[in-house]
């Protein structure tokens, strides 16, 4: 079998309709053994997180939604196979959140991004509206500080017109210039299904990637 075929049985092999809900975990130390692969969700309250894991995962309750931002404060766990799963994190920007939780968010997210070894990307939702805003920004400085690859997803695009949707897709892809192949951006919309093929190649890249499990003794040369 030539090396497209393993990789086209591959992409078949992911099945994002099969993900079920695996735990919740408040903090790093609780979350599920740290093997595998993961992709996680991130962004501002109210951005459509969970509607985009609703719709990649053709399940409206797979992922709470809330008209209520900052409800969520937990990490929850989704598994898609027994080594392979998405996450979706905390909402974050919402203003009446209490000084002291921001800050422990704060904590625990970048404790997340920056050292948890199964982490393979970050897909970071925007409001097409609305992107790149200040946490926006820190989440991508976090990432960038652990060389995590970064794929945003500017949600609510059906409530744009094409041109002013494109020049915000445009400006975000800029801005995401410096970061070289290590962030790239869509538009995409829940309620169009619009995007969808798309975040799902990207979705499946990442966790069907096995080059950074290789091993050292993988690399070193052979006994003479």
């Amino acid at each position: 079998m030539s090396t497209e075929d393993e990789q086209i049985l591959h992409l078949k092999a992911l099945n994002f309709r099969s993900a079920t809900f695996l735990q919740s975990a408040s903090q790093l130390s609780n979350a599920p053994p740290d093997s595998g692969s993961e992709v996680a969700f991130a962004g501002r309250s109210n951005a459509g997180k969970s509607s985009a894991i609703n719709t990649l995962t053709e399940n409206s309750k797979l992922a709470r939604t809330s008209r209520t931002p900052g409800r969520t404060q937990l990490i929850n766990f989704f598994s898609l196979s027994e080594t392979q799963r998405i996450v979706d994190l905390p909402g974050y920007g919402y203003a009446k959140v209490p000084l002291k939780m921001k800050r422990e968010w704060n904590r625990h997210m970048e404790n997340y991004l920056q050292h948890r070894q199964s982490l393979r990307g970050l897909i970071l939702l925007m409001d097409v509206r609305h992107p790149l805003t200040d946490q926006d920004e820190q989440m991508i400085a976090w990432a960038s500080a652990a060389t995590m690859p970064v794929h945003v997803l500017l949600t609510k695009a059906d409530k744009l017109k094409k041109g002013p949707a494109k020049s915000s897709l445009l400006g975000v892809q800029a801005r995401l210039l410096e970061f070289g192949d290590l962030a790239s951006a869509q538009l995409f919309s829940s309620l169009k299904r619009e995007g969808l093929k798309e975040l799902e190649k990207k979705l499946t890249a990442w966790l069907t990637d096995d080059s950074v499990l290789t091993s050292e003794t993988e690399l070193e040369p052979e006994d003479p």
